[in-house]
């Protein structure tokens, strides 16, 4: 390596693909070493772009003869622009970023750089990298352009769409766009037709906001680029489907909802807690009055603290998509693209090079976003200043070396409604209880608390809101009651509930791995429900008996191709050899509808609950289903393994999804593993009502109360306004739980699987309709299997009789043992 040898950096969101491309670079240059350096990924496994990062690679590439930069798409080419702010101006001057595609342009260009080409040259090279491509696909291209819109030219396409959406293009859809127009080499404009608004850059979260898109608009697209027609057509499409997002969507709630039947307070998350009440976002960051250092130092301060917080929401989108769901992790795409917003980081940079020091001049940026949203006539596009306000308290927060207040105050929280990145965020040896003044039991925040052990109450309605900080308050989020500063002789009983039941926590965490038998002799499975293969070593160290639900579709969403047999196979037996020999439960994928798949589009519906989803999905698919069940049957040869098919609402289902097994056992010349169970979910009604039909064909049932809740009580379970309606200890429910175990009748076994399985008041209902195994959250394994040994299967038949017979969910409470 020569010291006159132009230096290259890569920068990409994607560390592999950065190394990957980096190592087809060398080898186009026979054995010579070229100075390429890396400046890509978080970490190895988090995606995203910093500045600090690339500013250390460009440092590490220079030999003296200039360095150029190719970036891959996006915030990578905002972060690379940063990084030039930060370096010095010796250094800065021999800095080239190349506009050139990463791949191509790479190759190109470290071929040039190993003739000694100038770093003019190289550029130059590698930006003439798609050259040969274009001319060999130009007649393509041309007949693309030639369909464009009248006047627009050839260089530019033009495009509409309707926007259906009910809430227009607030944060989520918004999101999915500018994700969509970032991912390609293309310009964006894009335009509210319905109001005549002026043209805005739509890779920008915060212009597209200016819009005030509602539901109904008309929006108009001008795309040109080198992917123009690509990246247009992909748009479109994403349109179409509404950019992901169900159409039958939550109502706002509004600041002063009209006046109805009071509701009372549900318990939650079930536990006890006492503490002093804080109430959440109450304490405001305070912004210092320090003197600013030099503009690269303040910008350097800003890029390190960005890129902090977007690796932490790239974790929490993680965890979020994990424990709770695609759709409601897909929100913290949106905080991801405030973080790269072009028009935030200019506001910033502009304040910086006026003298303004990092923390005033990213506070005063926000603060000047957020009011534009504020300003917005649409109600929830003016919610969506929250969410701008959350996203710069993080970076402040990050500045400043200072906490979120929510998640390191000692006491019982009391808030409007939790986000599930706030629910994430709070620690359980802090926040010992959550009062909701709205919210559901079945929302998947509040799925998150009870995940997490922390006691919770929903639907308390807008009047805790007004606690004062500090005052105490008992919760109870098994029964939903709450006590506002009870009297001393109540807080002594209060404390002693709170420290017996600590207690009892203790020795059930201590007696976890025994099995759970009822006082007089029968025994209960308890299993866990299981989302990861870091969940299965959690469920074994739980003292859980099986994994009762794998969710498998967490291998399948957010990427751009479906995951290989090979890669299933290595997936699903590391989750075995964590369980340690214990049965695996692997339901097959079960998205569709409200959670699509990002490699494979689903038509747009109506209402996408009652549609394409679980076993309909597959099937439409068998290809893909088949893939999995080989890699199933494979993992099934050598550990206890149980195959689940869900949502399954007819027998013809049934026997499809069985005949794809079969047909790979039998491909594959494999005969069926003895230890290879097949079952099926009971989440649609019907199926509870023909249990005993397909009890013939089935090794198991799997119970899934949260959707056969709102399947049967037609009550979606993340709308509040229904939050009471959808009650799991209706009778009505119950009584469909009791016909799947009467319909099994001894031939196949019957779990629930679902939250009402980790409610300990409702063992007694579950074990005495008959259902021989419950499948909980990991850490709730522990607390279920001593619900279990406390029960007398005998009285508990009894419960369930009088249960059938209730004419409410309260009256099912209230004849519960200890009632309420």
């Amino acid at each position: 390596m020569s010291a006159g040898t132009v230096g290259l950096v890569v920068v990409s969101h994607s560390r592999a693909l950065a190394r990957a491309a980096a190592g087809l670079a060398q080898e186009m240059v026979h054995g010579k070493q070229l100075p390429i350096a890396i400046a890509a990924g978080l970490d190895d496994t988090t995606f995203g772009t910093d500045a600090t990062q690339i500013v250390e690679a460009i440092t590490a590439a220079d030999q003296g003869a200039g360095v150029v930069v190719l970036m891959d798409l996006g915030s990578a080419v905002l972060s690379a622009e940063l990084a030039l702010e930060l370096l010095d101006d010796e250094l800065r001057a021999r800095v080239v970023l190349c506009p050139a595609p990463l791949v191509e342009g790479l190759v190109v260009a470290a071929v040039a750089a190993a003739g000694g080409a100038t770093a003019d040259e190289v550029v130059a090279e590698a930006t003439s990298a798609l050259a040969g491509k274009i001319g060999h696909l130009a007649p393509a291209a041309t007949a693309v352009a030639e369909g464009a819109e009248p006047g627009t030219g050839l260089d530019e396409l033009t495009g509409d769409f309707t926007v259906r959406n009910p809430h227009g293009l607030h944060a989520r859809p918004a999101a999915r766009l500018v994700h969509e127009v970032r991912k390609r080499d293309a310009r964006t404009f894009i335009r509210n037709l319905s109001t005549d608004s002026g043209w805005v850059n739509a890779g920008s979260l915060s212009k597209i906001a200016t819009l005030g898109v509602r539901c109904g608009h008309d929006v108009q697209l001008r795309v040109s680029g080198s992917q123009a027609a690509e990246a247009l057509d992909h748009i479109l499409a994403l349109a179409a489907r509404h950019f992901d997002e169900p159409l039958a969507d939550a109502p706002v709630r509004q600041a002063d909802p009209p006046v109805t039947a009071r509701q009372s307070p549900i318990g939650a998350s079930p536990g006890l807690a006492i503490g002093p009440a804080r109430i959440a976002g109450l304490r405001p960051i305070a912004i210092p009055e320090i003197a600013a250092a030099d503009p690269a130092t303040e910008l350097r301060r800003v890029s390190k603290a960005i890129a902090g917080v977007r690796r932490t929401i790239s974790q929490l989108r993680a965890r979020t998509a994990r424990e709770v769901g695609e759709a409601e992790a897909s929100i913290f795409d949106a905080h991801q693209l405030l973080l790269d917003d072009t028009e935030l980081l200019d506001a910033v940079r502009a304040r910086i090079d006026n003298g303004a020091s990092a923390v005033t001049a990213w506070s005063a940026a926000v603060s000047e976003l957020a009011a534009e949203f504020a300003a917005l006539p649409d109600p929830y596009l003016q919610a969506r200043a929250e969410d701008v306000n959350a996203v710069g308290d993080q970076v402040l927060r990050a500045m400043l070396g200072s906490a979120a207040s929510t998640s390191t105050t000692s006491g019982v929280l009391i808030a409007a409604d939790l986000t599930p990145a706030e629910a994430a965020e709070l620690a359980s040896d802090q926040v010992t209880g959550v009062v909701l003044a709205f919210g559901s039991p079945h929302a998947h925040n509040v799925i998150l608390l009870r995940a997490k052990g922390i006691p919770a109450v929903v639907g308390a309605g807008p009047a805790v809101l007004d606690i004062a900080e500090g005052t105490v308050v008992a919760v109870d989020g098994t029964s939903g009651e709450f006590i506002i500063d009870p009297p001393e002789q109540v807080r002594r009983t209060f404390a002693e509930r709170v420290a017996a039941l600590a207690h009892r926590q203790e020795v059930a965490r201590a007696r976890a791995a025994e099995p759970a038998v009822t006082t007089d002799g029968v025994p209960v499975r308890v299993g866990a429900n299981v989302g990861s293969v870091d969940d299965a070593r959690a469920a074994a160290a739980a003292g859980a008996d099986y994994a009762g639900l794998i969710r498998t579709e967490f291998l399948f969403l957010g990427r751009r191709d479906a995951p290989g047999i090979e890669e299933q196979i290595a997936v699903y037996r590391k989750i075995a050899e964590a369980m340690d020999g214990r049965r695996i439960t692997l339901r097959t994928l079960d998205v569709g509808g409200d959670k699509p798949l990002e490699f494979l589009p689903a038509a747009v519906e109506m209402n996408p609950f009652l549609g394409e989803r679980g076993i309909r999905h597959s099937l439409r698919h068998p290809e893909l289903l088949s893939h999995q069940l080989l890699a199933i049957s494979h993992v099934a040869q050598h550990h206890p393994v149980s195959v689940m098919f869900p949502m399954i609402s007819t027998l013809d289902e049934f026997f499809a999804a069985r005949r794809l097994l079969d047909e790979v056992l039998s491909a594959s010349g494999r005969t069926r593993p003895a230890d290879l169970e097949v079952g099926m979910m009971v989440e649609v009604p019907a199926a509870a009502l023909k249990a005993a039909a397909f009890a013939r064909h089935v090794d198991f049932f799997s119970i899934g109360t949260n959707d056969l809740t709102q399947y049967a009580l037609a009550a979606d379970r993340n709308n509040d306004a229904v939050a009471g309606i959808g009650d799991t200890y209706d009778p009505g429910l119950l009584a469909l739980i009791r016909s799947t175990c009467v319909g099994a009748a001894g031939r196949a076994s019957v779990s629930v699987c679902g939250e009402f399985a980790a409610d300990e008041r409702a063992a007694a209902l579950l074990v005495g309709m008959g259902v021989d195994a419950l499948s909980v959250t990991p850490p709730a394994v522990a607390a279920t299997k001593e619900a279990v040994r406390a029960l007398d299967s005998r009285r508990a038949a009894a419960c369930a009789e009088a249960a059938l017979s209730a004419d409410s969910a309260a009256t099912v409470r209230d004849q519960l043992p200890g009632g309420g």
